[in-house]
């Protein structure tokens, strides 16, 4: 089991995708459940977040912030029916898919100014980081 230690200034996977993402079960990677895939990138004044969500449109997607906690998540449901003609033969089909990831948003993260896209099948999520936590412009000191 590998444990990752807290470091304040990255965005970590919470604690389920944490469980899923070791080697608990022999090596096996456990990923049946059709989360997305998501890649997140440290920027010098923001997170950057992307989760592949392909097929959905923007209005299937829910992205939300509660205690610290980022989470997206999405429910689709579709059915379909069909009739042979004479009324003899019905054949109704339904889909389901959902998802949910959260994330632990660093301390540094400003979560009043998160921004969201979807297109081309990636949800785009930035998280500006705030004002205390950006880099310091290099200021010259003149020499007198």
């Amino acid at each position: 089991m590998n444990l990752v230690k807290r470091n304040p200034n990255v965005l970590f996977p919470s604690f389920i995708d944490e469980l899923f993402n070791n080697d608990w079960y022999g090596g096996k990677e456990v990923r049946n459940f059709n989360a997305p895939a998501v890649n997140i990138k440290e920027n010098d004044d923001s997170y950057s977040l992307e989760l592949a969500a392909p097929g959905l449109k923007k209005e299937d997607i829910n992205v939300s912030v509660d205690e610290n906690i980022l989470s997206i998540s999405s429910e689709v449901k579709t059915e379909k029916e069909e009739t042979q003609e004479g009324g003899r033969y019905t054949r109704k089909e339904f889909n389901y898919s959902s998802f949910r990831r959260s994330f632990t948003l660093p301390e540094t993260a400003n979560e009043d100014q998160i921004d969201a896209s979807y297109a081309d099948g990636v949800l785009k999520v930035t998280i500006p980081k705030k004002e205390e936590a950006l880099p310091k412009q290099k200021r010259m000191i003149s020499i007198s």
